[in-house]
């Protein structure tokens, strides 16, 4: 075991995140602000109390509450200026905290109550991305951002949004998604719009693994053909720890075979009861086991977390070093869903230095 970095100092490395809701991650005054300009009724207009409220209600074990806070979000995200803010400031927020690369997805069809069309939708949060990103940059804090689009998974508008998510491939969406209730809302459901992304040689994760379990995660890979499992925890049970050491079921082994890439998000994962604490997560079983195991936010505001956040509690868990933590770096970038070149020039041009001088290479 190593002593625990600081999370100070994980601020300061180069990271990847692959699996970041937009609407998950607002500032809270931002949320006042864009609350009051539209008339929503918010449970505090304080920002700070506000930005308790939205944690504690993700916390409390009542899904009633926890999408309740969604409620708040989507509802002030209803406009192209507000979209583009949100967008703008999502960009800066992680750039902030040395994020490098990431991926951040939202479902275009929950922005639709004020007469904004799907195509208005997008174009306006790939505005905001580009400004944000540009405004980062100027501050000395380069980052990428690279768009998912997600159908909800109760709806049947999938296919619609696989198109618009092809439709929009060249101006930075990057891949496709779908995310909601997993029990009783199977991914073959959705089947048309794998096969059709699949025709169309485009990048697809589904979120799968983390309420429903194993059939979740074996239906999104082996029928949907998904690239990477959005959470994809639960495939910890198919693995057996009784003996004297771990044996992998058939689906775990061909996941791991596979580097089939986990968009783990252990905060996330211990609110919504996919696991116990971060200390039981099962991402240190995934890792030791050499998965391709990926670190990630989920929704920033309502886990009151960050990346760095989430890296230090591994830290502090596990007792991962720098090179822990450039192994999780590592496999999120080799799993993005931009081009080959793109990857490798940020692992090797800005991740692989940034960490060089803290693992001795």
């Amino acid at each position: 075991m190593v002593a625990t970095i600081r999370y100070e100092d994980i601020v300061k490395v180069p990271k990847a995140l692959l699996h970041d809701h937009l609407d998950g991650g607002l500032r809270p005054a931002t949320i006042v602000q864009l609350a009051e300009e539209v008339g929503h009724e918010l449970p505090t207009t304080d920002p700070d109390e506000l930005g308790r409220w939205f944690v504690a209600a993700a916390d409390s074990g009542s899904l009633e509450r926890y999408l309740e806070t969604f409620a708040h979000t989507v509802a002030v995200m209803q406009t192209a200026s507000a979209l583009r803010r949100v967008a703008a400031e999502c960009a800066l927020d992680l750039a902030a905290d040395g994020v490098v690369y990431a991926e951040v997805r939202f479902a275009p069809e929950q922005h639709l109550e004020r007469d904004l069309t799907l195509d208005e939708v997008v174009e306006a949060v790939l505005a905001g991305f580009e400004e944000g990103s540009a405004q980062a940059a100027a501050a000395g804090m380069p980052i990428r951002v690279g768009t998912l689009l997600t159908a909800m998974r109760h709806a049947a508008r999938s296919q619609e949004i696989a198109e618009l998510a092809v439709r929009h491939r060249d101006a930075g969406v990057v891949g496709f998604d779908i995310a909601g209730a997993e029990a009783g809302f199977p991914p073959t459901r959705h089947l048309d719009a794998f096969e059709y992304l699949q025709r169309e040689n485009f990048h697809f994760t589904i979120h799968a693994g983390e309420a429903f379990g194993l059939p979740s995660i074996w239906q999104a890979i082996q029928w949907c053909g998904a690239d990477r499992l959005g959470h994809g925890v639960r495939i910890v049970d198919d693995i057996s720890t009784e003996g004297p050491k771990p044996v992998l079921g058939r689906l775990a082994a061909y996941v791991r075979d596979k580097r089939i890439p986990l968009e783990l998000c252990p905060s996330s994962n211990v609110q919504t009861g996919a696991a116990p604490s971060i200390a039981e997560h099962p991402i240190g079983l995934l890792r030791d086991l050499r998965f391709r195991v990926t670190v990630n936010t989920d929704n920033r505001l309502m886990s009151g977390t960050s990346m760095s956040r989430e890296m230090a509690l591994l830290a502090d868990a596990f007792g991962y070093g720098w090179a822990e933590l450039r192994w999780f770096t590592i496999n999120a970038m080799k799993s993005a869903f931009i081009p080959f070149d793109e990857r490798l020039r940020i692992i090797d041009e800005v991740i692989k230095p940034g960490y060089a001088p803290l693992v001795g290479d």
